[in-house]
């Protein structure tokens, strides 16, 4: 799976997770919505969770659109800072969709609910689509990486094995109740 990421610039380039996963070509960083391609954009605004059935192809969706390529193939972030993350900032062609409750295990934010880094953000939505290899390749390149998978890794599990978003909205419940 292709990751993308709308590159925003908003926060320390030092410490920038989306920066690093772009360095060692994890992961292609876009400076505009336009430059950015059609795929699963993950959107913390979104109505719908992301779910395994994202994955599958979209009966309704132009394959002009699609860049040659099956959009399901493409996942997208976007990378700015949480003081300034706005829902207009997130107009990025594609189906958008939200993570659902995970926590962060990055040194700012860890142990936080869905405080997450783009790199955190894009290895759960990998897990979820059955990309777990991938995500770990992701991780890998940061000393809490393999954290994240550790706090989330009943989660993402269970994420992985749902049907559809509603199954996944359903297991978030459970875990919001305790």
């Amino acid at each position: 799976m292709e990751v993308h990421v709308r590159y925003e610039g908003d926060d320390d380039p030092d410490k920038c997770t989306a920066r690093k996963l772009a360095r060692f070509d994890l992961a292609e960083l876009h400076r505009s919505a336009r430059a950015t391609p059609r795929g699963i954009v993950l959107n913390p605004h979104a109505e719908c969770a992301l779910s395994p059935a994202d994955r599958r192809d979209d009966p309704g969706a132009d394959p002009a659109d699609a860049g040659g390529a099956d959009r399901t193939e493409r996942l997208v972030a976007l990378d700015c800072s949480w003081e300034t993350a706005r829902e207009e900032q997130f107009s990025i062609r594609g189906p958008h969709r939200a993570l659902p409750f995970l926590v962060a295990a990055n040194p700012v934010n860890y142990g936080t609910p869905f405080q997450l880094t783009t790199a955190e953000a894009l290895a759960g939505a990998l897990c979820i689509l059955g990309e777990r290899e991938h995500a770990e390749r992701l991780l890998a390149k940061f000393r809490w990486g393999h954290t994240f998978l550790e706090l989330n890794d009943e989660p993402l599990r269970r994420y992985a094995d749902c049907e559809d978003s509603g199954e996944v909205v359903a297991v978030q419940e459970e875990y919001l109740a305790e």
